[in-house]
Formats: C-alpha cells, structure tokens, sequence
C-alpha cells in the first residue's frame, strides 16, 4: 500500500535524511536510496514502512499493506517527516540572524524530524546522554538487540521493533553497557509510560509533560528539551546546554530572537555542525 503524502515546499529531503541515518537505531531503521525505512507495531502486528521523496509529495509505502489504524499512521508519518510545517514562515524569522541566513538560504525547507514512537525516541534520548551521536546509536542497537521483538521474516537489515515501555519496565538495561542509574532512568521512564502517569505524543501539553520528565531521576533540563522539539513537537523547544549549540555560539540570549521557531535553529546549527565533521574527516 502506498500513499501520497502532500507538504508546503520547499523540503530539505536530503538534509533530513542525512539528520535520521547519523541516528537510525540498527535492526529498527535504516536510510538508504534517498528513503528511510523502519519497523513500527501497529496493534500487535509489525509492519514495514518506506518514506521516499516524489515532489510534490512524500510517498509512504507499508508492508504488508495495512488497513488497521491507517489514519493514525498517516497523522504520525507527518509529524515524524514534519510534513504540516510553513518553511516560508521560519525562515523569514532564522533569516534576520546573520549567522543564521546562510543557512537557510542553504538548506531551504529544513524540516525538525519528529518521533515515530514517542517511547522509543526518548530512550533513545537518554542513551545519548554524555555520548557521541554514533555512540548513542549503537547503545540503542544493543537494546534492540537484547529486548526488542524479531520479526518472523526480516527486511534487509530491519529485524526488530523496537521494545515496549511495559518490557523495560523490569528488564536488565545495564546490560548493553550503560552506567547502572542510567538503565534505572529508562525502567522509570518506561514505567512511568506504561501506567499512563506520562503521555510521550504531540497532543501531550508541553510544560506539564517537560516537568513530568525532570521530575524523573536522571533526566535533565537537556534530555527533557530534546523530547519536547522531537516527541512534543514544540516548535520553539531549545535545549540550551547542548554542546554541539554551545560551539556554534548558540547563546540562550541569541537564540531569544529565533522565537517562535528556535527548535528549527537548533537543527540546521546541528546540521551544519554534522557536515563540517564530515568534510574535516
């Protein structure tokens, strides 16, 4: 089954996609083909989606086809791709920063990718805590690994979805080599989702959920802020303290002039950044 999903153009395909495979979790998500792929549950059956790109639209393929929760699927596709934004609007706002200009003009139609899962992004954002981006991935990959569900016949390199909160609740996180109250954090978070204490979706209020978060041992203002521009969608979330920003001279009293759309900022500064690594290396 596959469907035609509209956007206000321009769309910074590649850029978004360069953004998704520095992180695709191994076994769940793979770039490649100028598409992205991934495993996702859809009630108790897993299914395989494709995204590629076919201006003027993004095509969306699931395999097998799916009728079941068709419209929630759509609804999550364009929050996870970013396909409701006004790229016009944005950068007139970025465009007025000196610094920032040349990266618009660079990159129009930069999107702020979002979550599939809401779950899944924010262990995935706690994971990356005080490591590298590729460190971070192949922590998640060991998680995968260990606790996700295989599926009866794999798709390339896609093998598992990802976990469930309710089988981390109790499962041994430590043992894919993270500090132990680091794993602790995840059992909370997972536990906290399953009961239903924390709502991990864009509809989830943005100030009650950021300080549902903080209120977890081992989660801070950064891991709560990364959540809020991916999971909550919150347009102008910022997560000051991130390194790679603070290189960029990304100050909180700067990015004051980026509202309502500092989330945006804060992607083609970590764009920027990612392509600067790979052209010194």
């Amino acid at each position: 089954m596959t469907l035609s999903l509209p956007y206000r153009p321009p769309l910074a395909w590649d850029a978004l996609l360069a953004y998704l495979a520095a992180r695709a979790i191994p076994g769940v998500e793979s770039v490649g083909g100028r598409s992205y792929r991934r495993t996702l549950r859809v009630g108790d059956a897993p299914i395989v989606i494709e995204a590629a790109h076919a201006a003027p639209v993004v095509s969306l393929t699931l395999s097998p086809p799916s009728a079941e929760s068709l419209g929630a699927i759509v609804e999550t596709a364009r929050r996870a791709l970013d396909l409701d934004a006004d790229p016009e609007q944005v950068a007139l706002v970025l465009a007025r920063d000196e610094a920032l200009r040349p990266l618009v003009e660079r990159r129009p139609g930069l999107r702020v990718p979002g979550a599939w899962d809401g779950f899944e992004l924010a262990v995935r954002a706690v994971l990356g805590q005080q490591v590298s981006v590729r460190g971070a991935t192949t922590l998640a990959g060991r998680l995968v690994a260990r606790f996700g569900e295989q599926l009866t016949a794999s798709e390339d390199s896609l093998t598992h979805t990802f976990p469930r909160p309710e089988q981390l609740v109790d499962a041994d996180v430590a043992a894919i080599g993270i500090p132990g109250a680091r794993g602790e954090t995840i059992r909370r978070l997972a536990r906290a989702v399953s009961t239903g204490s924390l709502e991990l979706s864009s509809s989830a209020p943005f100030d009650e959920t950021r300080a549902a978060l903080l209120a977890l041992p081992g989660i801070g203002p950064w891991t709560a802020e990364y959540v809020a521009l991916r999971v909550l969608r919150d347009p102008d979330a910022y997560p000051a303290g991130d390194l790679g920003l603070r290189k960029a001279g990304a100050t909180p009293a700067r990015a004051e002039a980026w509202r309502p759309w500092r989330a945006y900022a804060a992607v083609h500064l970590w764009t920027a950044g990612a392509e600067a690594l790979e052209t010194a290396a």
